[in-house]
């Protein structure tokens, strides 16, 4: 079975499109989106082209998803600094109450049995929420504790937009990248499973992308075309960010 992971979209139509052309060329059998699927410019778009792919798909739910759930049921989404917050509002108001429960249906977590990797579980962040934060520099002795007892071999995840591919104990860990809001070159990030594991990037026509995302009426359409389709921030610099919050 090959399995094509894609993980944080963001509602990056342009670049989900680009992604599919490949898959479809990869001969994969299986679709895993691994969360944060909104917010974005495009976020209904997004979704509609995910639930009408010509091929299985299994979806599990990201911290985007949890806030704009928050939103839809007239909650305070936990965790959302204040800038950000009216990007969620204006994500769920673009959203029918039908994708309520469909957003509300995808588990945390995902296992799947993917022949020569063995078991892998799909989760967003880390195996235990959707919210934490590890890089490719974080000491193994931080992440222990979230991967001992895990009853996976590969454990695949998304949430920091940056691909590694690093052993913490006996378990490959592996970060998928972000398909519509990557850190480092411009592109869009996924991960193909099966037989072998690769960590892939697709190069689209960045600049027709960022005049679509800035026709949009989201709230930080132009901000989204420029930082991250256009230039996003390097990894160099996302990991000095993100070391002041990661685990300990």
């Amino acid at each position: 079975m090959r399995v094509a992971a894609l993980y944080d979209i963001h509602g990056n139509l342009p670049a989900l499109d680009a992604v599919l052309q490949e898959i479809r060329r990869a001969e994969v059998d299986l679709v895993v989106v691994g969360g944060d699927v909104v917010p974005g410019p495009m976020p209904l778009e997004t979704l509609e082209h995910l639930r009408n792919l010509p091929l299985p798909a299994q979806f599990i739910r990201g911290n985007g998803e949890t806030a704009v759930l928050d939103e839809m049921a007239g909650r305070e989404p936990a965790a959302v600094p204040e800038p950000y917050r009216p990007v969620i509002r204006w994500t769920a108001r673009q959203l029918y109450p039908a994708y309520q429960s469909l957003l509300e249906g995808w588990p945390k977590t995902l296992s799947l049995e993917i022949s020569s990797l063995g078991r892998v579980l799909f989760c967003h962040a880390t195996p235990r929420n959707d919210t934490e934060i590890f890089t490719r520099l974080t000491p193994d002795q931080n992440l222990a504790p979230v991967f001992e007892g895990i009853d996976a071999q590969v454990v695949v995840c998304g949430h920091t937009h940056m691909q590694f591919d690093r052993m913490v104990g006996r378990v490959r860990v592996v970060n998928a990248g972000s398909v519509g809001m990557p850190f480092g070159q411009p592109g869009a990030y996924w991960l193909l499973l099966g037989p072998d594991l690769q960590l892939r990037h697709t190069r689209y026509d960045y600049a027709q992308a960022a005049e679509q995302i800035q026709a949009t009426f989201y709230p930080q359409a132009q901000d989204f075309a420029a930082g991250n389709v256009l230039e996003p921030p390097s990894e160099a610099e996302m990991l000095k960010r993100f070391a002041h919050v990661e685990l300990i």
